[in-house]
């Protein structure tokens, strides 16, 4: 199978069937919510990852819902997945800060084309999860906002971190987008398991586009740097 097919496999049988969530917290299923979706994510995988060859692993936290909520594919919103993607999309075009940051490290990189051929960007849970304020809004939430969420939908990561490497990504090297509470859980998590050699975790691209704005390009520059190893791995 090319590695494509993997994936869209895996998004196709991608569901939640862990411990009931707590009280107010929904998940978020674009490939059981969307028709569009499923067509989507097809098409972007089937553009740039129709090959056997292997890739590296970066994992985020969880899909969010003006990115991979709508388009099904990590840090791509709308708006990348047409300008810099070249695939079409219908309704809301929206903007995901994360996923501007992502596409300028990607272009810094050469474009889609190599980057993908050298990385596989999911999460470590490919579902995303949202709550609704004290005003009615849905709004995004992480599997670590809360203590009983992480520890109810611990064996749900931990089962999907398994079939994530089983699309035959390396191991050696998994990059971790997060150097706070997602670099955290993860390397917990590693430590028991030994899913990976080595984790390198970066700055999340939310918080540098939400805090760190001034300094992009060292960021920029941060990221190339770390994904530059792996052109003496593979």
């Amino acid at each position: 199978m090319t590695f494509a097919e993997k994936i869209n496999r895996f998004n196709q049988h991608l569901t939640y069937s862990g411990p009931a969530l707590p009280q107010g917290i929904r998940i978020m299923n674009p490939f059981k919510e969307s028709d569009q979706a499923p067509v989507i994510a097809g098409a972007f995988y089937n553009k740039y990852y129709n090959d056997a060859g292997s890739r590296h692993l970066i994992l985020g936290i969880n899909p969010g819902r003006f990115g991979a909520g709508l388009t099904g594919i990590p840090f791509t919103d709308p708006k990348r997945l047409m300008s810099e993607c070249g695939i079409s999309y219908t309704g809301k075009v929206t903007h995901e800060p994360s996923s501007v940051f992502v596409y300028e490290v990607i272009k810094a990189f050469g474009g889609p084309q190599p980057f993908y051929k050298k990385f596989h960007i999911n999460s470590l849970s490919p579902l995303g999860f949202t709550s609704i304020d004290d005003k009615g809004r849905e709004k995004n939430y992480n599997y670590y906002d809360s203590k009983l969420l992480q520890d109810t939908v611990t064996s749900f990561i931990i089962d999907n971190i398994y079939k994530q490497i089983a699309l035959e990504v390396e191991t050696d090297v998994c990059f971790c987008f997060g150097t706070g509470k997602n670099e955290t859980f993860l390397r917990r998590l590693n430590d028991k398991y030994n899913f990976f050699k080595k984790i390198v975790a970066l700055e999340h691209p939310r918080f540098i586009m939400q805090y760190k704005s001034a300094y992009k390009q060292f960021y920029i520059d941060k990221y190339i740097a770390a994904f530059s190893v792996v052109d003496n791995l593979l």
